[in-house]
């Protein structure tokens, strides 16, 4: 499941993200999400979303529990 509708996602998720400074290459980076940053219910590039480790990124996609 891609990361553009903020309904499908919830704090506690395991995801992958693409950091601000990996936007051109695409690195993906996996993390937990703890908030999210996106107000609108939906992004064209991903929700924005703060990991529990404090990184920030664009939600790329959603991993199976």
């Amino acid at each position: 499941m891609d990361g553009k509708n903020r309904k499908d996602i919830k704090p506690g998720l395991r995801v992958n993200i693409v950091l601000k400074k990996d936007q051109r290459t695409g690195t993906l980076t996996e993390g937990i999400v703890a908030r999210l940053l996106t107000k609108s219910p939906t992004h064209p590039h991903g929700i924005k979303v703060r990991l529990e480790d404090g990184q920030v990124g664009r939600v790329k996609e959603i991993l199976p529990e």
